[in-house]
């Protein structure tokens, strides 16, 4: 049982006995688990420490009760969620079967019949959600159940609890909602206003898949699969399996339209067109057929299209292409005296932007008199509240907060003002401390010690990497966090007798 597990079963003990994991996802680690109060097995899924770091409890829990009151036959319910040293779990039935994916993964394409019964009962699902205002947002072969061949729409909501509790900031977290093969081209260019119909293009999509045996857009990476999304339409189906009827092949055509207004309007619409021969959409059902016979393309219709197409790649390589790179701005920054950087353990940090410079102020070897910030774009600096005797400062990703060392604890205070938070006062040192994008800080331990790493939503510490004694290690200090948060950077410090030091890094999954 890994230490995570280890954790996570100690603080739900009272209520849940976790057996094994799972899977995990791109939000949230999957647990069997027994429900102690109901002797039943239940699906315990815990969101991400990086995901968790940013959100605040009271508001996903909030969040997620809207998606409790969903009742209906092909979505699973929510039993139970909130918060539990530091986690952030939410808990379903555990069904017994496969899911979606793993049926496509053995079987690659399914039969007609079945994939228009499969859709038309996650369509019925979503018809049901959306009239109660509830978009879900990540539809995918993944978070379709199949039990006893039924499907049943898991994790509804999630990523809406999951979205409005991070307000706004997901971005920030390195992470995304949706898969980029099932994403609608509003998700895909991250418009604010998400409606129904993009679930009905995401359900689509997975229709799609289960005729054709792929996604309607596929590509190396996921900036290839969003292009195509944005700029391509996808080839007809039926170019790919020709015994899927034309007005199956014609509803699905119309669901993905770029256009959410040229879309079903409904999700029970969508059923309706499958369900109907004579449904028909477009010249052919889909983009990309052949001309009626007889019919000859005018070219004032070609030259329109060609513009057409020329305007939306140049649109879409201006929303993707990378931003171009700063310029290189050098200057000094000159310190009032009482103000300046001092103390043993004087550091400076920097919000991820570049915009404020956090540093422990004083004015010799001794205590330093709490962390000052200063704003790039002013003259002069400010007294962050609540810090006094605070040093070795460090910033959140999301450069929102700022860590520090006082008093032999390790705190966390808000840039934006209130008072600091002691996320511990066991092992740590005071020697310098950083946070990752996966959720933990990294801190030097008491003395001469490993590093040590504590979930920056609070928990227990614990060591992180070890001393390598053998090869005359002493110490593992000043760790530096990579921005991909998969590894810390650290200096290593050797015996007297050595007296040498390397820069060393420990992935975050292992420490080694």
């Amino acid at each position: 049982m890994s230490e995570n597990t280890s954790r996570l079963s100690a603080a739900l003990a009272d209520r849940y006995a976790i057996e094994r994991e799972l899977g995990a996802g791109g939000m949230a680690t999957v647990y069997l688990a027994e429900d102690l109060k109901h002797e039943r097995k239940v699906a315990l899924k815990v969101l991400k420490p990086e995901l968790a770091a940013v959100l605040g409890a009271d508001r996903f829990v909030q969040e997620i009760k809207t998606t409790a009151s969903l009742q209906h036959p092909h979505i699973l319910p929510l039993f139970d969620s909130g918060q539990a040293n530091g986690f952030l779990y939410y808990v379903m039935p555990y069904v017994e079967g496969e899911t979606l994916r793993d049926k496509l993964d053995r079987e690659a394409q399914l039969g007609i019949d079945e994939t228009v019964r499969i859709t038309t009962e996650v369509a019925d699902a979503l018809d049901y959600a959306h009239r109660n205002g509830v978009i879900h947002r990540d539809i995918k072969p993944e978070n379709i159940l199949l039990h006893d061949g039924r499907p049943m729409v898991a994790d509804f909501g999630i990523a809406l609890a999951v979205s409005a509790a991070a307000g706004g900031r997901m971005t920030e977290t390195g992470l995304s909602l949706g898969t980029p093969h099932y994403m609608s081209p509003e998700q895909a260019t991250a418009e604010k206003e998400i409606t129904n119909r993009s679930d009905i293009y995401s359900l689509a999509c997975v229709t799609y898949e289960m005729l054709a045996g792929n996604p309607p857009h596929t590509g190396s990476s996921a900036q290839q699969i969003i292009m195509k999304i944005v700029t391509e339409e996808a080839a007809a189906v039926t170019s790919v399996r020709k015994s899927v009827p034309p007005n199956v092949a014609a509803a699905t055509a119309k669901a993905l339209e770029k256009l959410p207004a040229d879309r079903f309007d409904s999700a029970s619409d969508f059923v309706q067109a499958l369900k109907t021969p004579s449904f028909r959409h477009g010249v052919e059902g889909v983009s990309g057929a052949a001309a009626a016979p007889g019919r000859r393309s005018d070219p004032w219709v070609l030259a329109l299209a060609a513009a057409l197409a020329v305007m939306t790649g140049i649109a879409a390589w201006a929303l993707l292409r990378p931003a171009p790179p700063r310029p290189v701005a050098r200057y000094n920054i000159d310190l009032p005296e009482d103000q300046r950087i001092g103390g043993f353990f004087a550091r400076i940090a920097l919000t991820p932007d570049g915009s404020r410079v956090v540093y422990s102020a004083g004015t010799g070897v001794g205590t330093p008199t709490g962390l000052r910030v200063r704003q790039r774009d002013q003259l002069g600096t400010t007294s962050l509240a609540g810090t006094a005797g605070g040093y070795a400062p460090f910033v959140s990703p999301d450069g929102s907060r700022v860590g520090f060392s006082a008093g032999g604890e390790l705190k966390v205070v808000s840039l934006r003002g209130g008072p600091p938070v002691t996320i511990t006062d066991t092992l740590v040192g005071g020697g310098g401390a950083t946070w990752s994008p996966d959720g933990f800080i990294y801190v030097d331990g008491q003395g001469q010690s490993p590093l040590v790493k504590v979930l920056a939503a609070g928990g227990t510490p614990e060591w992180f990497t070890r001393i390598d004694s053998a090869n005359g290690e002493t110490d593992h200090l000043f760790p530096v966090a990579l921005p991909n948060g998969r590894g810390v950077l650290f200096r290593v410090a050797y015996s007297s007798a050595q007296g040498e030091t390397d820069i060393a890094v420990a992935e975050t999954a292992t420490g080694n």
